[in-house]
């Protein structure tokens, strides 16, 4: 039973299918064929506006290449201390920055709130030497999995066009929360002021399918040349278009979160019928965070149930994990099955059993 990750399962049927269509006779490469044509006609109906839509096969080359075209080489992009573009990129939103910056802020459940962020821009100094600030970027999911709710996005989205900050949104789960929300994509991104989307498929079904959305057309002037320099222009681009195609078509994308969401909230009702068992945050996608005894974590990991151990960085103040406890995170997916949710919750009221009996 693997809680990895949400990257550990393979792609969906329709997705399989999707690029097995596409897969036949010859097409125009390089993402001018007529399936690419389509899915961008497609981006345009779910965000309700024209978009510019790019694609490319990794959420980090979404991420980097998205906030290259937002943040200009000597400015500063504020995100969560835990972001993924900071702690799990190797560099490479930087690097392709040119320079730019990333800085972190700290928040509980690895979300940013609008006060902190305020009170930082306040801080820097205005002169030369400071890098000025020019980005915002926000994990929806959070690392944490929390979900930003649409007055959180709106708030931040002012302080944006107050400062003068482009909004970035690194979408990697992002129908987690568009389910666990209950509202449209539009209303989470561009109506909230969101100018540019790193849009994941791969963690919901997909094969390697990403996208970068972008609400602002001065941003997406030079994408098609950063994307090339960086690989990302795909000769047979209608396979990972094809993708997408799959993933729309008869609401399949928003049919497998919703289930992620499922498993991972029966999950996290189990866990707190469980003595001395807690979450260090609420379960508000597909991602499950409890601080459990030791002694569970052996018992979990000796039934071979794969998950990872959580940093502490997040938790409000105060929470304290303590000594004879761990943070885990267990991340459900849109092939959780029912049975190894049920199983893990029958092992981890087994092993405490068996604690409190010794």
């Amino acid at each position: 039973m693997n809680f990895a990750s949400d990257n550990i399962v393979g792609a969906s049927a329709p997705v399989l299918q999707a690029i097995m269509q596409a897969n036949a006779g010859t097409m125009t490469a390089y993402g001018n064929d007529e399936i690419s044509k389509r899915v961008r006609a497609c981006f345009n109906e779910i965000f309700e506006r024209e978009v510019s839509v790019f694609f490319v096969t990794t959420g980090t080359a979404a991420n980097a290449l998205a906030l290259a075209s937002a943040v200009p080489p000597y400015g500063l992009c504020v995100c969560h201390r835990e972001a993924h573009i900071i702690d799990d990129e190797c560099g490479a939103p930087e690097f392709f920055m040119h320079g730019a910056k990333l800085a972190g802020l700290p928040g509980i459940g690895a979300k940013l709130s609008a006060e902190d962020v305020v009170a930082y821009l306040k801080s820097l100094p205005k002169a030369v030497k400071q890098m000025p600030p020019k980005g915002l970027s926000i994990s929806q999911v959070s690392e944490g999995g929390m979900v930003y709710s649409l007055d959180e996005i709106a708030a931040l989205g002012a302080i944006c066009r107050e400062h003068g900050l482009s909004f970035h949104m690194d979408g990697a789960r992002f129908v987690n929360a568009l389910v666990s929300l209950g509202c449209t994509p539009a209303e989470m991104t561009w109506k909230q002021g969101v100018d540019i989307l790193s849009f994941g498929a791969t963690k919901n079904g997909g094969l390697m399918a990403e996208a970068i959305v972008v609400f602002r057309k001065d941003l997406a002037e030079a994408l098609d040349y950063r994307s090339k320099r960086a690989g990302q222009i795909i000769s047979k681009g209608r396979l990972i278009a094809a993708q997408f195609e799959g993933y729309f078509a008869d609401d399949h994308w928003l049919d497998n979160a919703r289930h992620a969401n499922r498993m991972a909230a029966f999950l996290s009702e189990g866990l707190l019928q469980l003595p001395r068992v807690r979450l260090a945050w609420p379960t508000q996608a597909n991602e499950v965070f409890p601080i459990i005894p030791k002694t569970l974590d052996q018992a979990l990991k000796a039934a071979g149930i794969l998950y990872n151990p959580w940093t502490e960085l997040s938790l409000p103040e105060t929470e304290r994990v303590g000594d004879h406890k761990v943070l885990i995170r267990l991340v459900t997916s849109w092939a959780s099955r029912e049975e190894d949710v049920r199983r893990l919750l029958e092992v981890a009221s087994s092993g405490l059993s068996r604690e409190a009996a010794e």
